[in-house]
């Protein structure tokens, strides 16, 4: 086995080396707006749940090398204080992915890709109609990792709001054959979540 010290390694490599072994990986697909309205849709593939009790998410946005290092949808978060993060699924990945694109901070990606903005119920940005599940954030922390290029900005938000179709749900359960999540692997692979098993937790003796 190879044994790596990421402080002799260039940081483009490390997050080479990141993307391939973090995986796979939920997409969080984050529409916000910026100070005067203008829509921001964009995909981020740092994303988890980081608590329940309130419900709490939180996605990464990496810090860019050149005249534009910081992300649209990290200056809209700190100027607005909310976001909506949209569910990827296999029927709107290519359209997902349109909004991937380095494109100026006044292109609207929702008109890029296709997808349709619809109203939220309490916070500003619009939710993305196409997909099957949205939840509706309201800012509770940014945290900074690190300012240089490749580093990145934790945004933490609390859900507001949960959006979930109604034909994917048994009770408060998600049924993932319906749902038809995608993830991201490394480099320009994603994976869908069709193979599945299960296992029970052992239980205390």
């Amino acid at each position: 086995m190879l044994t790596l010290d990421p402080a002799q390694i260039a940081y483009s490599d490390i997050y080479k080396l990141m993307i391939g072994i973090i995986v796979p990986r939920p997409i969080a697909f984050v529409s916000t707006l910026d100070s005067s309205g203008i829509r921001n849709l964009a995909p981020f593939s740092y994303f988890t749940a980081c608590s329940s009790n309130p419900p709490m998410v939180c996605f990464s946005t990496t810090v860019r090398s050149g005249p534009r290092p910081y992300k649209d949808t990290l200056e809209n978060v700190r100027a607005t204080g909310e976001f909506v993060l949209n569910t990827v699924t296999e029927e709107i990945a290519e359209r997902m992915n349109i909004t991937s694109a380095d494109v100026p901070p006044e292109v609207d990606e929702f008109a890029l890709s296709g997808l349709t903005p619809i109203a939220s119920d309490l916070v500003k940005p619009p939710r993305v109609a196409e997909s099957k599940a949205q939840m509706e954030c309201r800012l509770h922390q940014i945290v900074a990792t690190s300012d240089r290029p490749g580093g990145g900005f934790l945004i933490i938000g609390e859900v507001l709001r949960f959006h979930v179709l109604e034909s994917l749900l048994d009770g408060y359960k998600v049924d993932p054959e319906m749902l038809k999540a995608i993830g991201r692997m490394g480099g320009p692979t994603y994976v869908r979540t069709h193979d599945r098993f299960e296992m029970q937790r052992p239980k205390s003796k």
